[in-house]
C-alpha cells in the first residue's frame, strides 16, 4: 500500500469485518485453502491483522500506523513500510500474503517483484483480490468520491494479476473464488477457478532461479 490513507478510518475499517462477518469468513475460508499451515510467512498490507492473526501469519508490513497498532494488539509483529520497498533481505520467507492490496499500491509490478525477491526458491505468493468485473468491486467503484478511500482504489481482474505475476517470474498458478453473493450473511465455501466470484485467491510459486525481472 502506497500511503497511510487508512489511518483516519482504522477503527471503522476494522469494524467492517464484524458488520460483514459472512463476507469476512468467506474470504478467510478461501485464503485458508491455499495458505501454508507452516513456514515463515509475511502479510504485505497487513491492515488491522484480521487475516494474519486468523491464518497464523506472524509478520506484517503496513504503512498506516493506526492500522499497524491494531494488528500488533492481535499479536502480529508489524513493521511500518510499503509493498514496493520491503525492508527485508532476499529469500527470507516461505510465503507472502497480500489481501486486497493490489488495488491500493502505487506500483503493482514493483510490489510483486519485491515479494518475489524476499521469497525463498519454491516459496508461494498468495493474492486475495476483488475481481474488477465482480459485483463487490463494481459496488465500491460506484461509491468513489474524493473524500473516501475508494477514490484511491484501482481494481484488477484475475487475468491482469496473473499476467503481472508471470512477468515477475511466478508460475504454477492455482485460483479459487468466493462471494458469489457479494455480501453473504453466512460462510460461503470457495470453489476452484475464477470468473464468477467477487473475491479471488491466486497462488503462485517462485521458481528455482533467484531475482525477478526488471
Amino acid at each position: 500500500m502506497s500511503e497511510p490513507i487508512f489511518d483516519p478510518i482504522a477503527l471503522e475499517y476494522d469494524q467492517w469485518f464484524e458488520r460483514h462477518k459472512g463476507a469476512y469468513l468467506s474470504e478467510l475460508e478461501a485464503l485458508s485453502s491455499f495458505v501454508p499451515k507452516s513456514g515463515k510467512g509475511l502479510e504485505v498490507g497487513v491492515g488491522t491483522g484480521r487475516f494474519a492473526s486468523a491464518l497464523g501469519v506472524g509478520k506484517g508490513i503496513e504503512p498506516a500506523a493506526n492500522m499497524a497498532a491494531i494488528a500488533r494488539s492481535r499479536g502480529i509483529e508489524v513493521t511500518l513500510g510499503v509493498a514496493e520497498d520491503l525492508p527485508y533481505a532476499d529469500e527470507q520467507f516461505d510465503f507472502v500474503l497480500m489481501v486486497t492490496v493490489d488495488c491500493f499500491v502505487k506500483d503493482v509490478g514493483k510490489s510483486y517483484r519485491e515479494a518475489y525477491r524476499v521469497l525463498r526458491p519454491g516459496g508461494l505468493i498468495l493474492i486475495g483480490l476483488l475481481d474488477k468485473n465482480g459485483a463487490a468491486a463494481r459496488k465500491f467503484e460506484a461509491r468513489k468520491a474524493p473524500d473516501n478511500v475508494y477514490w484511491h482504489a484501482r481494481f484488477h481482474t484475475p487475468e491482469e494479476t496473473l499476467a503481472a505475476l508471470k512477468e515477475v517470474g511466478f508460475g504454477n498458478f492455482e485460483t479459487c473464488q468466493t462471494l458469489m453473493v457479494p455480501d453473504p450473511k453466512e460462510l460461503e465455501y470457495p470453489v476452484p477457478g475464477h470468473g464468477r466470484g467477487s473475491f479471488v485467491v491466486i497462488r503462485g510459486m517462485k521458481g528455482e532461479r533467484t531475482g525477478g525481472r526488471g
